[in-house]
């Protein structure tokens, strides 16, 4: 009996895009937390600082015109304390034995505009290595308004605690906490390395047989995830046997994509007409 091909599987794409997906997923292996700390900090009389790269990550020093330096520090050192308190007690130990010595503030990605992003150079007891984290604000979720409050009360924790569901192996350092940020009310926080083996496929070079490749892979990657957290057989029971559900989600991407380039074209003409700031070639 000849067994089904995964989805994505090798027989799938032509060798060329094979050996460049195996490349890039060899690539992705080096974006940890070390690969972060040697692209993102550097060395001035024999200590480790966060290199400064405005508007996307600037040192909370060259924010003194607008921050309290020292109120931040006390804030990030605390927030830090508290989440080491998470963490289960072997890995609490671990975190412990580091530092906060250095902090930056950092942009992140189109989802999560408008919230806190910080990162924390950490330097351990025993001189070996530093460790770069990251502490993000997390806020209430979107679906709250329709599928009810959350069972959990701090933010973080109902982002780590879905994360920890869905993935299969979650980043040792995922932890959360709430604090008061100076001169704001308290928020909650969710930590993780920065960069932990990150990876996204080049899409721009794909043929149409790699694009759909590709996307079987998302969705079997997704199932996964939902298998391992929900009611997989009230899942397969909703989903049913035919293509609605599949026509109903490529009909939201289409609109979606569509939505999307209507944003982009408002934002460009915001620019052009001097409405809005902006800054390109980052």
């Amino acid at each position: 009996m000849s067994k089904t091909p995964s989805p994505g599987s090798e027989s799938e794409m032509p060798k060329k895009a094979v050996r460049r997906t195996k490349a890039q997923i060899a690539k992705a292996r080096t974006r940890d937390s070390t690969q972060a700390l040697a692209k993102l900090t550097t060395i001035e009389d024999g200590r480790y600082r966060i290199i400064s790269d405005p508007p996307l990550i600037v040192p909370v020093e060259e924010l003194a015109a607008h921050v309290d330096v020292g109120a931040v520090y006390w804030f990030l050192r605390r927030l830090f304390t508290g989440y080491a308190r998470t963490l289960p007690a072997y890995r609490r130990r671990l975190a412990e034995r580091f530092t906060v010595t250095r902090v930056a503030r950092k942009v992140v990605g189109v989802g999560s505009v408008g919230t806190e992003t910080w990162i924390l150079l950490m330097e351990p007891d025993d001189g070996t290595g530093p460790l770069l984290l990251q502490a993000k604000q997390a806020q209430r979720s979107v679906l709250a308004g329709y599928a009810g409050q959350s069972e959990y009360r701090n933010q973080g924790e109902r982002v780590v605690a879905g994360q920890q569901l869905m993935q299969a192996v979650s980043d040792i350092f995922l932890g959360w906490q709430s604090a008061t940020p100076p001169g704001r009310r308290s928020a909650d926080y969710y930590f993780r390395q920065l960069r932990d083996w990150k990876y996204s496929a080049e899409i721009e070079g794909m043929t149409a047989a790699m694009m759909t490749g590709y996307g079987r892979l998302c969705g079997w990657t997704l199932a996964r995830a939902h298998a391992r957290t929900g009611d997989r057989i009230a899942i397969a029971a909703y989903l049913g046997g035919s293509d609605k559900f599949d026509q109903a989600v490529a009909d939201f991407a289409e609109t979606y994509a569509d939505q999307t380039e209507r944003d982009h074209a408002a934002l460009a003409d915001a620019v052009a007409s001097g409405r809005v700031q902006a800054q390109t070639d980052i």
